[in-house]
C-alpha cells in the first residue's frame, strides 16, 4: 500500500512535484509569521504632553500662564499595531495559496506566486511600521490645548488616547 497526493486517475506526469511548492509554502507561512513578530515588536511608541503646570504657590496655571480652579489636562498617545495588518497578512497568505492552486499550472508558476506572496508580506509589514512610526512622531501633541481630536495613521497602527487631569504630589 503506497501513500499517493494524486487525485485518483490522475496520471504521474500530470502531477506537480510536490517538493520545491511545500517548501516555498512553509518559507512564507514562516515568513509571515516573522513579519506579524516584527510588526509587532516595532510598532510600538508613546509620548504625552501637559498643557500647563502648577505656579509657585501651588495654583494650577494654563498653557497660557493664566491661573485656573481646575488642573489642566494631559494628553497621552500610546500606538500599538492594529488589526487590519494581521489580517492584511493572512489574506495574502490565503491569496497566495489560492492563486496556486487555482491558476498554477506547473511548478515554475507556483513558485512564483508564493514568492510574490512573501514579498507582499514583507512590504505590507516594513511599511505599516514606518507609515505608523512617522504618522505617529508627526502627531502635534504640543498643540493640544484640551480640545480637539488628532488623525492617526489608521490602519497601519492603532492609537490609544488617554487624557487625565494633571497629577501633583
Amino acid at each position: 500500500m503506497s501513500l499517493s497526493l494524486q487525485p485518483e486517475g490522475a496520471q504521474a506526469a500530470d502531477a506537480l512535484p510536490l517538493r520545491p511548492i511545500v517548501a516555498r509554502i512553509r518559507r512564507l507561512v514562516v515568513l509571515a509569521m516573522l513579519a506579524a513578530l516584527g510588526y509587532t515588536a516595532f510598532t510600538v511608541a508613546s509620548k504625552g504632553y501637559c498643557p500647563g503646570g502648577v505656579n509657585a504657590d501651588g495654583t494650577f496655571i494654563d498653557a497660557a500662564g493664566n491661573v485656573t480652579e481646575l488642573a489642566p489636562s494631559c494628553i497621552d498617545l500610546t500606538l500599538q499595531p492594529s488589526v487590519f495588518i494581521y489580517i492584511g497578512i493572512f489574506a495574502i497568505v490565503i491569496g497566495a495559496l489560492t492563486f496556486v492552486l487555482r491558476r498554477a499550472s506547473d511548478v515554475p508558476a507556483a513558485l512564483r506566486y508564493l514568492d510574490r506572496g512573501a514579498v507582499t508580506v514583507v512590504i505590507l509589514a516594513v511599511a505599516s511600521v514606518a507609515i505608523s512610526q512617522i504618522w505617529f512622531a508627526m502627531i502635534p501633541i504640543t498643540d493640544w490645548n484640551g480640545s480637539g481630536t488628532f488623525f492617526y495613521p489608521f490602519p497601519f497602527g492603532s492609537v490609544d488616547l488617554t487624557i487625565t487631569p494633571m497629577q501633583t504630589q
